[in-house]
């Protein structure tokens, strides 16, 4: 089954609004314009219920078949949020919030969801419910993980969840994914280096925490190179350098570090964590200094689940007669929540040849959109047959 026609006929509605919600960005839970304008949306289609205020600014809208003896329930869930980035695109409906901007697509996929949730309520060609998840705050505030705690899944009696993600590089209406690891755990750190400052003429007087920093910086990178098994995958990225004092004749007192770590499997998150600390603890005092770690066990690893990944590729290739095997991503993804709770799988859809995402010059491909509701619609109505 291609494209369902409906979506051509609904393509320039659902434009419009995923061009109001470009235009009017929203960081973390402060999500409020948007979920307003979704739960409106989703009382005009006629949800059976229509629930505000899960994860703080979250939406929830719940969609009964025309019939329900099966008993199921799927989840199907997008991201509303936007990133802390001035849009530099030109477009007439660009970001109107200076510093703020939907940089990762989240329009398009909140857009698409409403899409879908209109055709089903018009329809209800499925025997079952269907739960639409709105979700703020996934671009680091880990809205998902909140709508989790907030009872999600069990209010709602979810049985499985499912996400998905524009990609750019991807032709528009492709699809990919894979099963198992697939988007990376996001762990952040801070290191504090101590030493003793003094005149930058006399350093044999001082402890040199820059000199330890240097160091430490060489050091980590052999965690990945030294440490782990050449065949998993783990990413040290340091990011940040910040000394106590900034003349240049002066050594600082302090020099701190910020970075993060990405890894695919918990065995390789311990590691890096393990390793990070011997280090902390043994170059900084080989100088006479000392480093004290402070490390955040960010977004887990998202897993895809085996036997739900196989009905969403399926779901795809009805869509788009493809889909293909997609890359392991080192980025985070806080669907990884939703995925710990309960059975499911998060797919790629192709947004074609545009700037990637986070860049200011990224915009969603409205191109897109007939090919996202018809997947959305297509694992409610292949997953819930009447």
């Amino acid at each position: 089954m291609p494209v369902k026609n409906r979506f051509a006929e609904t393509h320039a509605e659902i434009t419009e609004w995923r061009r109001d919600i470009h235009s009017h960005p929203e960081i973390l839970f402060e999500t409020h314009r948007t979920a307003a304008l979704v739960a409106d949306k989703l009382r005009s289609f006629g949800c059976d219920e229509v629930v505000e205020g899960i994860g703080r600014t979250g939406v929830v809208g719940v969609i009964q078949g025309r019939k329900t003896g099966s008993g199921k329930v799927i989840g199907l869930r997008a991201d509303m949020d936007a990133l802390p980035i001035h849009e530099a695109t030109g477009l007439d409906y660009a970001s109107g919030t200076d510093g703020a901007m939907h940089a990762c697509g989240h329009d398009g996929h909140t857009a698409m969801l409403l899409g879908a949730a209109q055709y089903l309520t018009g329809t209800r060609n499925f025997d079952g419910t269907v739960v639409v998840i709105f979700q703020p705050a996934e671009e680091g505030g880990g809205g998902g993980r909140e709508m989790c705690e907030d009872g999600l899944m069990d209010r709602f009696g979810i049985q499985e969840v499912y996400g998905m993600h524009n990609w750019p590089g991807v032709p528009v209406g492709q699809f990919a994914i894979r099963p198992g690891p697939f988007f990376a755990a996001t762990d952040l750190f801070g290191i504090e280096l101590e030493g003793r400052g003094g005149h930058a003429a006399k350093p044999h007087s001082t402890v040199d925490p820059v000199v330890m920093a240097s160091q430490l910086i060489t050091a980590l990178q052999t965690i990945a190179s030294r440490n782990a098994d050449p065949t998993e995958q783990i990413v040290v990225s340091v990011t940040s350098v910040e000394t106590s004092s900034h003349a240049f004749n002066v050594i600082p007192q302090k020099v701190t570090l910020m970075g993060t770590v990405r890894t695919l499997s918990n065995a390789m998150r311990d590691l890096a964590e393990a390793r990070m600390q011997a280090l902390c603890d043994t170059i900084p005092a080989g100088f006479g200094g000392a480093a004290t770690l402070t490390y955040e066990r960010n977004y887990p690893v998202m897993v895809n689940h085996e036997a739900q990944t196989a009905f969403a590729a399926e779901a795809a290739r009805a869509v788009s007669g493809q889909c293909d095997a997609a890359p392991l991503v080192m980025g985070g993804e806080d669907f990884a929540y939703m995925l710990e709770d309960r059975p499911g799988a998060y797919i790629l859809v192709g947004n074609g040849d545009t700037a990637m995402v986070h860049h200011p010059e990224y915009d969603f491909n409205d191109e897109t959109i007939p090919a996202g509701c018809s997947w959305w619609v297509e694992i409610a109505e292949r997953r819930m047959p009447i």
